[in-house]
């Protein structure tokens, strides 16, 4: 009977550290300023549009310093230009993943650094005959921010990101360059952590 009750305690002991400690994800929500690097290869005096788009991130942190994060957004439409005239326009999605360093000894506020890939699905190319896109890029995302508790729970959010996006441009289905998008993306949410 002893040794089930010092069980029993040391259970109860186990079980309040667990529920003391923060949980390990952390959801933010955040209006994102896209504005495009518009590097064009092609001659064509291509670029596409900025815009401000909403974007939601799922982080799980491994311990109070490392953290991956997921950051999401609905597919985007976006409109593409040679030499300041219309040619038509392209739906992409970009997930990113990063892998996000926190430093957490500092008073107030939790700045962050990350680092990972990002895959870009375009569909929906609606360009002016003959031209078309690739359909995919694969890129580096870097990334840095700052947390800053507003309760235990909730936070107030401010991020900066530089992702490498790049389509390849096609006339009559042969390559005519390649367009860098490569957006610089500045945001500002809210976090909460669960």
């Amino acid at each position: 009977m002893k040794k089930i009750l010092i069980a029993a305690a040391v259970g109860m002991l186990v079980a309040g550290s667990v529920a003391a400690q923060e949980s390990p994800w952390l959801v933010r929500a955040r209006a994102v300023n896209l504005n495009m690097a518009n590097n064009d290869s092609t001659g064509l005096g291509l670029t596409v549009n900025d815009k401000t788009i909403g974007e939601v991130d799922v982080s799980y942190f491994f311990n109070k310093n490392v953290a991956a994060e997921l950051i999401l957004t609905l597919p985007q439409n976006q409109g593409v230009y040679s030499n300041g005239t219309s040619i038509g326009n392209f739906k992409h999605l970009p997930p990113t993943l990063t892998l996000q360093y926190h430093f957490t000894d500092l008073n107030g506020f939790k700045p962050y650094v990350g680092a990972g890939v990002n895959y870009t699905k375009i569909t929906g190319d609606h360009l002016a005959s003959p031209y078309s896109l690739d359909s995919k890029s694969y890129g580096a995302a870097l990334q840095v921010g700052v947390d800053v508790p507003l309760t235990k729970q909730v936070s107030l959010n401010f991020d900066v990101k530089k992702v490498y996006i790049q389509t390849d441009v096609y006339s009559n289905g042969a390559k005519a360059g390649t367009l860098k998008l490569d957006p610089v993306l500045v945001g500002v949410g809210v976090g909460y952590r669960f």
